[in-house]
């Protein structure tokens, strides 16, 4: 029987204190109990008042043992790291970075012409036989992640598939589905998934209803992270006079203990400790 996901937990961003002063919207947090696995943050940034001053960003620090995805709606993000790339990206532009054994990088945000930044950054981890992997770096433009359109729903699709049109974002370790869905009032959406894959859905514009708050017709209003029990399937329906927007993440558990200590999530506080010790005598960085 091809059974609906149920909505689990319906999260409230918190807000944060990042970098060198970036205020975002936090749902999910590196912890050791790992409930998202593989997923360990999200985080949706957004500096839509001018006077809020200058945005000063990420600078130059290191990551190990994860993947990192940047995805820009507004404004733009420049980007170097230890590796020697070095770029920008815009809207609709994605930045997929693995970090594996040891990568320094910076991502220094500037404002739109509207003077408008807005997006979204999602930890991803490595399992273990990868955590000391090669870094890599993808960085993907707009025009190259495939839009579907169905009726009054449009589906952007920046990894994984979705019938049978793929993402660009490709070879991450945990097999990601990230799409961003955006239905049109009273649209309706379904999208398979893989039992016993762990699905979330950040609700980032508008409102509308998943599979078990359908039945009382209760929305869920932007900004929320919902959380989904197991399953064949997710449903989603907007509003009947509101839009509903959302990212649709869903991957596959690595079921391994992990140790997130700052910018490193390892599998235990021995390779922390390593990767620290390392950082502080000038061998982090691997040939």
């Amino acid at each position: 029987m091809n059974e609906p996901r149920k909505v689990n937990n319906i999260i409230e961003p918190k807000f944060v204190m990042e970098g060198a002063g970036v205020r975002l919207r936090r749902s999910i947090s590196p912890n050791s109990s790992n409930r998202f696995d593989p997923f360990l943050l999200f985080d949706h940034f957004a500096f839509n008042d001018p006077i809020e001053g200058p945005i000063l960003g990420f600078p130059m620090h290191p990551h190990r043992g994860i993947e990192t995805v940047t995805y820009i709606l507004e404004g733009m993000v420049n980007h170097r790291d230890s590796l020697g790339n070095s770029g920008e990206i815009g809207p609709g532009d994605v930045q997929w970075m693995t970090s594996g054994s040891g990568i320094l990088h910076e991502e220094m945000p500037r404002r739109g012409n509207n003077g408008a930044i807005y997006g979204f950054q999602l930890w991803v981890n490595l399992p273990s036989t990868l955590k000391m992997s090669r870094p890599r770096y993808q960085e993907v433009n707009s025009s190259n992640i495939p839009v579907l359109t169905k009726g009054n729903t449009t589906i952007k699709i920046v990894a994984g598939e979705v019938e049978g049109i793929k993402g660009p974002v490709s070879e991450i370790a945990a097999n990601p589905l990230y799409i961003d869905v955006n239905l049109a009032p009273g649209a309706e959406f379904t999208q398979e998934v893989p039992l016993g894959h762990t699905v979330v859905a950040y609700v980032f514009d508008g409102s509308g209803i998943f599979e078990n708050n359908s039945e009382n017709n209760t929305p869920i209003y932007a900004t929320k992270m919902v959380q989904f029990g197991d399953g064949h399937h997710v449903w989603a329906q907007a509003s009947p006079n509101s839009s509903f927007r959302f990212l649709l993440l869903a991957a596959v558990p690595f079921k391994e203990p992990i140790v997130p200590y700052g910018p490193f999530v390892m599998n235990t506080m021995d390779e922390i400790q390593q990767a620290i010790s390392e950082l502080r005598n000038g061998t982090f960085i691997k040939q």
